[in-house]
């Protein structure tokens, strides 16, 4: 194993609630990922990443952090936390933790100091107060917009305004404030000393923000509410701030002061030219590639987003990270089943109805991302439960949901619960094996054919596709090069090589096409004879 791993990695993003509960509470905790890490080890995965577990009021799921160097009672504890990053490098399993650098929890202590303080405070300068406009400041300070809907400033007692980008209770750092850069450079001190190998650094491009007087407006999309868009507003006051290099520049040499050096991924939804300069060699390693996870099931969309990020990544001398799905978007086995240019947050709202989704094509062309994303050089990131095909749970009621977009909205965006719905394991039991107990998200009822338990042994099941696939990919991983082939990939069939040997084939289209000469060594479902079906990937060694 190299100091460079991360860079042909297969990481498995645990979403701790929802993978495993040792307690009996029906909340996933530190123990249960613990109790099931073998199933990692047979997945053979390299690392897996672990979302926040923090102490938290949970008031977006754990990003509202209010302790950055514990663990949520609810989840365990430090030795908890010790014993699993013990029993993962026992197996050559690396650990990943979350970082959340952009705010804190409104119960953090720093906040709480900045409220009882009073405005012009030293503890309020951590922080992004400013006074109102209006004549008596009773309106925001800017037009800006919270990501969850609704204003990014929430008013105080004092009258006063704070900014969050995201819920109420999740105020944003000052990152201009020397005392926030050293905290951080601590904290991810505080975990690399416990032996975490890497961080997953949340909404990575968002820590600086152009706070000169009076604040920019910021332009909507077409008329609407998305004040995030980049390419409306290149110079956005709050996103892709170039200041924010400097950050992780900062960050880098501090993981350069262990040994192995510590590793970082970026979480920022950004397109790959604005990437690229967060993977310089002096700042962060590698970045998840959300473009492609936004390409739908479209050839050429593929071809682009593939192309850009390769290209892009070796001018920076990094990799490319390719993911299909995370604990924020609707699962592919969903997403992928329904027609294209489907509003899925307007399906979501439907319960998943209008339009229906087609699950026998959806976990079709699941699979056969599956074997794209795993082929193409790089490093790949699978969200827990993408190895079972499991679909997204999209007929939550309201009074279910833990979302804060579903409030903060107004009930117009449904959030991200059906996502994050606890796995099965097993094939029956109150909660298939997640717990003792039904767990805090209502599975369906069928999920115990979806388990674990189910799938293992039977060869045609998306569990041992992934398994034989990430073992598959070991023989050419390393091995970074990558050409498309001039002769097959054309319209609907992606083909690229790998290696000398090597050959990724895949079918986005209904009609069957003649497979080239070569050893099938591994396909997403069955072959017609020498073609290769629609909806289908294929690994051949020629």
């Amino acid at each position: 194993m190299t100091d460079a791993w991360w860079r042909n990695a297969v990481v498995y993003q645990v979403y701790p609630r929802s993978f495993a509960d040792t307690d009996g509470d029906g909340v996933g905790d530190i123990a249960g990922v613990t109790r099931r890490i073998d199933h990692l080890w047979a997945l053979g995965v390299d690392a897996v990443w672990l979302s926040p577990f923090y102490p938290s009021p949970l008031a977006d799921g754990g990003y509202d952090v209010a302790d950055f160097r514990g663990v949520d009672p609810l989840l365990g504890s430090l030795s908890d936390f010790d014993a699993l990053v013990a029993a993962a490098h026992e197996r050559g399993i690396r650990v990943i933790v979350d970082i959340v650098p952009n705010h804190t929890s409104e119960r953090h202590p720093w906040f709480q100091e900045a409220l009882a303080a009073g405005p012009g405070s030293a503890a309020r300068e951590r922080y992004i107060f400013r006074d109102g406009r209006g004549e008596n400041g009773e309106r925001p300070p800017s037009d800006w917009r919270s990501a969850f809907g609704g204003p990014a400033w929430s008013r105080v007692p004092d009258g006063q305004w704070y900014l969050h980008l995201f819920a109420p209770e999740q105020p944003d750092l000052n990152w201009k404030h020397p005392g926030v850069r050293a905290e951080f450079a601590d904290i991810l001190r505080f975990w690399s000393r416990r032996g975490v190998d890497g961080f997953r650094i949340d909404v990575a491009d968002a820590l600086m923000k152009d706070l000169s007087e009076p604040l920019r407006e910021v332009v909507a999309v077409s008329g609407g509410d998305d004040f995030d868009d980049i390419a409306a507003n290149p110079d956005h006051p709050f996103r892709d701030r170039p200041e924010t290099h400097g950050i992780y520049r900062e960050w880098r040499a501090v993981f350069e002061e262990f040994d192995p050096p510590r590793m970082a991924v970026a979480e920022a939804w950004l397109p790959s030219e604005r990437l690229m300069p967060y993977l310089r060699s002096d700042e962060l390693h590698v970045a998840f590639n959300f473009e492609f996870l936004s390409c739908g099931w479209d050839a050429d969309a593929y071809r682009r987003v593939i192309d850009a990020n390769i290209g892009g990544a070796s001018s920076v001398g990094t990799v490319a990270t390719w993911v299909i799905s995370n604990h924020d978007v609707v699962r592919p086995v969903s997403a992928l089943g329904l027609p294209a240019g489907t509003d899925t947050n307007a399906w979501l709202l439907s319960g998943g109805t209008r339009p229906p989704v087609d699950p026998e094509r959806g976990l079709r062309r699941a699979r056969a991302a599956a074997l794209l994303e795993l082929g193409l050089p790089g490093s790949t990131y699978i969200y827990q439960g993408e190895e079972l095909g499991l679909p997204e749970v999209a007929d939550l009621v309201p009074d279910m949901l833990h979302d804060p977009t579903w409030q903060r909205s107004g009930g117009e965006t449904k959030g991200r619960d059906g996502c994050r719905v606890p796995i099965p394991w097993e094939r029956a039991g109150p909660s298939f094996g997640f717990s003792a107990v039904p767990g805090w998200l209502p599975q369906p009822s069928d999920w115990g054919e979806w388990s674990v338990q189910a799938q293992s042994g039977d060869p045609d099941s998306t569990l041992e596709l992934y398994r034989r696939a990430i073992r598959t990919r070991r023989a050419f991983a390393a091995d970074e090069s990558f050409a498309w082939d001039p002769d097959l990939d054309k319209g609907d069939v992606l083909a690229f090589r790998r290696g000398a040997d090597w050959l990724v084939l895949v079918n986005t289209g209904p009609a069957p096409v003649p497979l080239p000469e070569g050893e099938v060594v591994l396909a997403s479902a069955a072959l017609e004879g020498r073609t290769l079906p629609g909806d289908t990937a294929v690994w051949l060694r020629r």
